[in-house]
């Protein structure tokens, strides 16, 4: 796991600077990154998406200093968790600047298991983590303790195997997450995801007295989520409340997992469901109001350079342009379905003209609206047991075995 070499190394420089040292070893042993730290903590580089695909792990492992020789911390475990890591070490360092006490983490193979699923989001008094520890007198002991290549193929087979039984599909898995404490509220979101024709991997749910503001969920709840999802290969995580920009953003950061909420999921099933123009057009309309303060930040580097007079500078950011191109869309759409709007009220005015009583079905979704007019009119509207599943509005004329018709 870490040559005697390399750990002595470690320790005497950590030892001479009064600072963390550590460094990122992938599976062959090579050093391909050396971090320093303050004399509490490190902060580790952005290791990018190297083996980092759902359910594998990133093939790095974290090998540092502790000067006092203090356990694994919680940022320690966190990083293990949220960025995939095979491993992470701590070397103690000696007041002669040798290498001492060492503590080891990984996940644990039980945890890959259901049974261990369930015993981990069972055990809620604290004292059960998804990972195992080694602990060790020196480096030459754990050497005799720990095979890092054997333990690794264990820990990827066992994955694999989770992720086998998981089945193959077409469709994107996701995790549901529920934050709202209503039992009846978070039922209903996963039919909503079903609806939208998502396959469910798996549930979470985290009863907090208030949204973190940040992340949505704790620095513990999102290490569960991040290994819950290596586990059932999901690639989505699903919110049963509605997110703010930023927090699906710094969401997103921390796991690697699309992060979705409920009005953009019902946006989704609304887009599958429209059938009619004026239908489509205030579902894109919707979807586009929607994302306009959600654009990242990410490109705005990049910009469209141009030259001549007045047009020196660095131009609009690639983010700018494309908000640009949306609010010309949304214009665009306003006017289309302002349009289509006229029209309504026209057909309205000639039915009020006519005469004819207009009766109107009203009731949750997935009520059975559609299939009562059906059973009402002789009609074949688009009916199924599924949320939103008849968008758009419909009118049938109902006529009654004597006289007159509604």
């Amino acid at each position: 796991m870490v040559s005697p070499e390399l750990a002595r190394h470690l320790t005497e420089v950590s030892r001479q600077l009064g600072r963390q040292v550590g460094v990122m070893l992938d599976r062959d042993g090579t050093v391909r990154n050396v971090i320093l730290g303050d004399a509490n903590s490190l902060e580790l580089p952005d290791v990018g998406r190297l083996r980092g695909g759902i359910g594998r792990f990133r093939g790095l492992r974290l090998v540092h200093t502790h000067l006092k020789g203090e356990p694994l911390t919680k940022d320690d475990l966190n990083d293990l968790a949220l960025l995939r890591l095979d491993l992470v070490a701590m070397i103690e360092v000696l007041a002669d600047g040798l290498p001492g006490r060492t503590e080891v983490a990984h996940l644990a193979p039980e945890a890959s298991t259901e049974e261990g699923q369930d015993h981990a989001r069972d055990g809620r008094d604290g004292d059960t983590e998804p990972f195992e520890r080694i602990r060790s007198r020196d480096v030459y002991q754990l050497a005799t303790e720990i095979d890092f290549q054997a333990t690794m193929r264990a820990l990827e087979e066992e994955v694999s195997r989770v992720i086998s039984d998981a089945g193959e599909t077409e469709k994107e898995r996701a995790l549901v997450i529920g934050i709202m404490p209503d039992d009846e509220h978070f039922e209903e979101m996963l039919e909503l995801v079903r609806s939208a024709d998502v396959a469910v991997a798996g549930t979470m749910r985290q009863k907090r007295s208030k949204v973190h503001p940040r992340t949505v969920v704790g620095s513990g709840k999102l290490q569960e989520i991040v290994l819950e999802a290596m586990r059932r290969r999901a690639s989505v995580a699903i919110f049963d409340i509605d997110l703010k920009p930023g927090q699906a953003r710094a969401f997103e950061d921390a796991t690697g997992l699309k992060a979705i909420d409920r009005t953009q999921l019902i946006l989704d099933v609304f887009a599958q469901r429209a059938r009619s123009r004026d239908g489509k057009l205030q579902v894109e309309l919707a979807q586009l109001k929607y994302s306009v303060p959600r654009l990242t930040e990410r490109d705005a580097g990049l910009s469209r350079l141009t030259g001549g007079i007045g047009g020196r500078g660095p131009g609009e950011t690639v983010m700018e342009v494309g908000r640009r191109r949306i609010r010309d869309r949304i214009r665009a759409l306003e006017k289309q379905v302002e349009g289509l709007s006229k029209q309504r009220d026209l057909r309205r005015r000639r039915r009020r003209e006519e005469g004819v009583p207009v009766l109107s079905i009203i009731g949750y979704t997935n009520a059975g609206k559609s299939t009562l007019l059906n059973a009402l009119t002789g009609s074949e509207i688009e009916a199924a047991d599924k949320l939103f599943m008849t968008l758009d509005p419909t009118s049938r004329r109902l006529r009654f075995p004597r006289e007159g018709e509604v």
